[in-house]
């Protein structure tokens, strides 16, 4: 079923994938992955949080059982790492900053599960 949340997800998902990204490794319908540089983040952060809200993590929350399975199968979420998300009917949306150690460099994760 097509909602108003629905087409606001899908322009703001619109926005985000033209953003300036260094590398885009993945995009499909179900997996967008990409590498961008630590100057566009903030433009980036405000793209998420019109979909997310604020980050889930880091924090003290606890992810529902089947959420933190689907994030341990990329790998979990570390302390310089972010992690978006919500869950619609039986869907999950996450998103994930994973920080580079060259401190320049972010790729984000974007899962509909």
């Amino acid at each position: 079923m097509i909602t108003s949340k629905n087409i606001q997800f899908n322009k703001d998902m619109v926005k985000i994938k033209n953003m300036d990204f260094e590398t885009v490794r993945i995009n499909n319908n179900n997996y967008f992955e990409a590498v961008l540089l630590k100057n566009n983040l903030s433009d980036l952060t405000k793209n998420l949080e019109n979909i997310f809200g604020a980050p889930f993590c880091p924090s003290e929350k606890e992810l529902p059982a089947q959420m933190q399975e689907i994030i341990n199968g990329f790998g979990g979420v570390r302390g310089s790492q972010s992690l978006y998300f919500f869950k619609e009917g039986e869907y999950y949306v996450f998103a994930m900053l994973w920080p580079w150690q060259d401190g320049e460099h972010i790729t984000l994760k974007i899962v509909y599960s």
